[in-house]
Formats: C-alpha cells, structure tokens, sequence
C-alpha cells in the first residue's frame, strides 16, 4: 500500500452485529448539513430475511427488524497522520494531507507529492477502477470563497497527475473543491485544520483481478 511514512500504522476495524428483538432504526443525517460530500456515499441494497425463519430464534413477540447493510471499514493511517487510506466493502479512499502535497498556499504539486499520487494510481490500476473522485478541502481559516477556489486547484492538480502516471488507462474523474465544507476533524486546533487541509482519492473497489487492502 502506498503509505511511504516509517513507523508503526494504526489500524481501526468496524463490526456490525445483529441484535434480535430489538428494532434498528437507521440514523437519520441532516439533509441541511450532509456528513459526506454529494455522489461520495455508496449504497448496496439489502439482502432479503425471512423474518418468519426459524433459525432466527426470536424471543416470543418479538419481531425482526428491516435489513440494512452496513460497510465494515478498515482505516489506515501513517504515523504522523499525513496519509490515510480508508476501505469498506465497495470503495478504496486515499486522503493527503495539503502540507505534503503543497506549499502553504498553492496548487503546486511539491516532489514528494508526485511519488504519493503515483503510489494511488499504481492502486487504482490494481482495482481496475474506471470512475475515480478527486475531491480537495481546506479548513475553516480564511474566506469561504478563497478556499472554494485553492481547494478546486488542488484538486485539479492531483487529478493531472493521477491521470499521467495512469497512461491509457480509461478513466473517468470527477474533480471538486469543497472548500471548509465536510471537516474531518475539529477546526479550533491546528492538529484539527492539519488534518481538514487535504486532497482525497476515492475510487470503487475491483471484483476481479483487482488486490485487496494492503497491510
């Protein structure tokens, strides 16, 4: 996997487990304040249960809740937390910090970004993506309209050159700048705004031929 970083990694796993007899009620989000960028958010649709299946053993009056799928997530993050690579069950995320891909400021790629974005491309050949999501965010410092532009540019710049170090392969990209918008972390530090500066790479994950997460 493309975390050039030296140290020991971090590894976060998720687990869903079924609870019988109690109702699941989906979260519901805040269509005023998504959580996620739009079209970011991959669905599959549920698998069919028979709630009347024996082998359920349900409780007496007890009922089985609608299915739902939840991705089981593994994430991966460098030491110093520059590069992080997030997989669920149908997509492949990469996120850059800004400071090692740009000077403060710019849309620059600097020489460290380029063998980073080739380490992603050299992934996303291995996945046999087709549709990849270039998507840059800033933090919440300066205007809103400044860092709508520099995150777009950002954006911009990691997409040239996953495209270069991709060749002929056929691929389509959807590149969008976000600005402050969709913070991973708390803004009122600057370990928080570190993390919110960064250039994220999102493609789906291949079914055939295509490597799993890379330890």
């Amino acid at each position: 996997m493309p975390l050039t970083r030296r140290g020991a990694a971090t590894t976060v796993t998720a687990f869903l487990f079924l609870a019988t007899g109690m109702p699941l009620v989906p979260a519901q989000a805040d269509d005023g304040d998504p959580s996620a960028p739009p079209g970011s958010v991959t669905t599959s649709p549920p698998p069919e249960v028979d709630a009347n299946s024996p082998g359920l053993k349900l409780a007496d009056g007890a009922t089985l809740a609608s299915a739902r799928v939840l991705d089981i997530k593994s994430v991966v993050e460098d030491l110093g937390g520059e590069e992080r690579r997030e997989d669920t069950n149908e997509d492949v995320k990469f996120a850059l910090q800004a400071e090692v891909l740009f000077p403060k400021d710019s849309s620059k790629l600097n020489p460290e970004a380029r063998s980073r974005i080739k380490a992603i491309a050299a992934e996303i050949k291995a996945q046999n993506a087709t549709n990849v999501r270039v998507f840059g965010f800033t933090d919440n410092l300066g205007s809103y309209a400044h860092g709508l532009t520099l995150s777009k540019k950002r954006a911009e710049s990691v997409h040239e050159q996953l495209a270069a170090n991709l060749g002929g392969v056929n691929v389509t990209f959807e590149v969008r700048g976000y600005s402050e918008d969709y913070p991973i972390a708390d803004n009122t530090s600057e370990q928080g705004r570190r993390k919110n500066r960064r250039v994220e790479v999102t493609f789906p994950k291949g079914t055939e031929g295509g490597s799993g997460p890379s330890g």
